[in-house]
């Protein structure tokens, strides 16, 4: 009898997948779940020992990769990346943009320098990835990681709160323009244990994070990629321009004492 997990295993054999941003952190969670459900995969970044070690970490678990360096902010190694991908294996039925960079600067301290590294790495490229990759492909489905910070921010986080809830409106133009061959969703995650959040983060601090968070737990790069699984599976079929929020219900909590103080006297009920 063929199971649920069967059929998730093989949603997307003989498939070949492009994953930006993918040597480290949610790219690279996201690389490894496509392979481990039987795609070909392109994994890519900038930093060539990182990306050549993920991509034989997949292979040594049976699944099957090929890094190529390419740099984001430059249009060239953008179409190269995307003629690379072809290939090497072909063709391409799925891109999943994730690259992205932050700086701790508010919109009145915002360099143009910090303008361009964040506009050109975490929104340029998508539009141009995408389009690159919509041309290369028959059918498919592309997904924009983007963030919660789409609909919710903090101080002194432009431009990246701005460039991703650019990224919403990116995926519902793309879904208009690709379609109906190729699906284009989006996904937004929330706070994230990767090591660029995680090293500034100490103990009692993450404790209050996992605290205000109604799972009560911040998220692993597994959480957004089985997202991303989903949307670019042809179990999401009749979903495109759409945002997936994966932040593990912080966007449902107003205040954030309110939640571990409540906790805390149901707890004490018990």
């Amino acid at each position: 009898m063929t199971t649920d997990a069967d059929r998730a295993a093989r949603r997307f054999r003989d498939e070949v997948a492009l994953v930006t941003g993918s040597t480290r952190g949610i790219g690279e969670g996201i690389a490894r779940r496509l392979a481990a459900e039987g795609a070909r995969v392109i994994v890519t970044g900038r930093t060539e020992a990182d990306g050549t070690a993920v991509a034989e970490d997949i292979r040594s678990a049976g699944g099957d990769a090929e890094f190529v360096r390419a740099d984001v902010r430059d249009p060239d190694d953008i179409a190269a990346l995307v003629e690379a991908t072809v290939d090497t294996y072909g063709g391409l039925d799925v891109l999943v943009n994730n690259a992205g960079v932050e700086t701790n600067t508010g919109a009145g301290e915002a360099t143009m320098e910090d303008w361009s590294f964040v506009v050109e790495t975490d929104f340029r490229s998508y539009w141009l990835t995408a389009k690159h990759a919509e041309a290369a492909m028959d059918e498919g489905a592309v997904v924009n990681v983007s963030s919660n910070h789409a609909f919710l921010t903090m101080p002194e986080m432009f431009p990246y709160n701005a460039v991703k809830s650019g990224i919403d409106g990116m995926t519902r133009a793309m879904a208009l323009d690709f379609g109906p061959q190729v699906r284009v969703n989006t996904v937004n995650p929330g706070w994230v244990a990767i090591e660029r959040t995680m090293d500034e983060i100490d103990p009692d601090y993450r404790e209050e994070l996992e605290g205000i968070h109604p799972v009560g737990r911040i998220g692993r790069p597994e959480d957004v990629a089985a997202a991303v699984a989903f949307l670019a599976s042809d179990e999401a079929g009749f979903v495109t321009g759409a945002q997936l929020t994966v932040d593990g219900g912080r966007s449902a909590v107003m205040q954030d004492d309110r939640l571990p103080d409540y906790r805390a006297r149901r707890e004490g009920d018990r």
